[in-house]
């Protein structure tokens, strides 16, 4: 079987794609009437948009328990691995991520299923490697969040690659598995294995990206902030002869006119916002996670309800592109993207953003 360069390798200056459609509201935390319901006719609709329209990937969010509020914020959600494949199958071009919490979910089991979606997708699936960070979704498992999560992770994707890449059984005797008479066939079409990424902000989890991811997601508050992280992660890189592309994400509001665009962001991520989800989302993530700066957490509580702490991205379609300038001469190779309801307002960012970004030497 002949296989393309994944599609992160692809020729656009700027790639895109969109996040977190498979659970419910997306990544916004709002009582709007067409807040994101997550159907599975709904992911279909907007992963074949993305991939007609040339968007770069499809990324997922793990999750397996909500936040509480109204809305029972993102307590419904696909699971990653089986949505990956569903979507690998109605999909040409694109490329599928799954999101896996380490510590829940075996390395050979995850072997299998991640060369599973590369073989249905002929080698565009990819691996969003997550430790965790909510005590409660772990507890359902009964399961304690590791200290070191990051050095599993190592020990965890090693035994993903030897399973590829050997020819006959072996054994693993490291700190987390030891495993015996371990194989994995088929292995993925992509070598060494399909390409990683890791999402972010704290040391151990950048060294981790660094040593043995293919990208790293990572959010900022301000872009001057942002362009601190993309030296950071190339410094970090370099110093293990490696190279590790940057990305960001962002939730978009884009409508003809910048009043319009600032209106609708005002009505659904404060006049309805559901404050009691927001709460408790920020309150666990400035507890137990390391995915964001101090400073967003007191500044920025409308960018929690907008779009879980991301970089908002509210206008019209040229002011759109020339925020995404901004961030691609920051050094980012790339963003994902979260919308109220993306099959509503997709086919019209893709209809006049997309153009517009191939005037801007952007996109192809």
């Amino acid at each position: 079987m002949t296989v393309r360069p994944h599609p992160l390798r692809g020729p656009n200056r700027f790639k895109l794609g969109v996040f977190s459609t498979n659970a419910d509201g997306g990544l916004a935390i709002t009582d709007v009437l067409e807040r994101w319901a997550a159907s599975w006719d709904e992911n279909v609709f907007v992963a074949q948009l993305a991939d007609r329209t040339g968007l770069e990937f499809l990324l997922p969010i793990a999750r397996w328990k909500g936040f509480g509020g109204k809305n029972r914020v993102r307590e419904w959600s696909f699971e990653t691995f089986t949505w990956a494949a569903g979507l690998a199958a109605l999909t040409e071009r694109i490329a599928v991520f799954m999101t896996v919490h380490v510590p829940l979910v075996h390395p050979l089991y995850a072997a299998k299923a991640l060369s599973t979606v590369d073989h249905i997708s002929k080698g565009r699936a990819g691996l969003n490697i997550v430790c965790g960070w909510n005590p409660q979704e772990f507890a359902m498992f009964g399961v304690t969040l590791a200290d070191r999560g990051y050095d599993q992770a190592r020990e965890w994707l090693d035994v993903i690659e030897r399973a590829y890449s050997s020819t006959e059984p072996f054994d693993f005797d490291g700190a987390y598995y030891q495993l015996k008479g371990v194989v994995s066939r088929p292995a993925s079409l992509q070598r060494p294995r399909p390409l990683t990424m890791n999402a972010a902000f704290g040391a151990p989890g950048r060294d981790f990206a660094a040593q043995t991811c293919d990208c790293l997601f990572t959010t900022f508050s301000e872009l001057a902030d942002g362009r601190g992280h993309v030296a950071d992660m190339d410094q970090r890189a370099k110093a293990l002869g490696r190279s590790i592309d940057v990305y960001t994400v962002c939730h978009v509001v884009c409508r003809e006119t910048d009043a319009e665009a600032e209106a609708y962001y005002e009505r659904y991520a404060t006049a309805l916002a559901d404050h009691a989800a927001v709460d408790a989302h920020m309150a666990g993530k400035k507890a137990f996670a390391q995915s964001h700066d101090a400073a967003a957490f007191a500044l920025y509580r409308k960018r929690f309800a907008g779009g879980a702490g991301s970089f908002p991205l509210i206008g019209s379609p040229e002011h759109i592109v020339s925020s995404l300038q901004e961030i691609a001469r920051a050094g980012y190779k790339g963003a994902a993207l979260s919308f109220v309801n993306y099959s509503q307002e997709m086919p019209f960012f893709c209809e006049r953003v997309l153009p517009l970004m191939i005037q801007a030497g952007l996109r192809t």
